[in-house]
């Protein structure tokens, strides 16, 4: 697999397939701004543009499959850095939106 040194500034996929739901907890230990939130349950958030179809979490700016890039890069919670380029979420999110497997 021949992978550029940034492909997933060229993709995006998963910050426009995937509800980035967290505790919110974790929004107040990385310092997140409240207006960028929505609350799905007592203990849960997510980020806004990720609570409903079609997905695009508030926090990517650029076109999805071309340049893209995450405002709060820093600060991204738990379930955005579970995702991995090239693992199964990965993948899944690609294909989504027409894109193929990483070469």
């Amino acid at each position: 697999m021949n992978l550029d040194p940034s492909p997933c500034q060229s993709c995006g996929a998963c910050c426009a397939h995937y509800r980035v739901s967290f505790y919110w907890q974790e929004a107040v230990q990385r310092g997140l701004d409240e207006g960028m939130l929505v609350q799905v349950s007592p203990w849960q958030v997510c980020f806004r543009g990720t609570e409903a179809k079609p997905v695009r979490c508030v926090n990517l700016e650029g076109e999805v499959g071309s340049c893209v890039s995450c405002r709060i890069y820093e600060q991204r919670t738990t379930p955005c850095r579970s995702v991995e380029m090239g693992d199964e979420k990965c993948l899944q999110a690609r294909a989504a939106h027409g894109m193929g497997a990483l070469e």
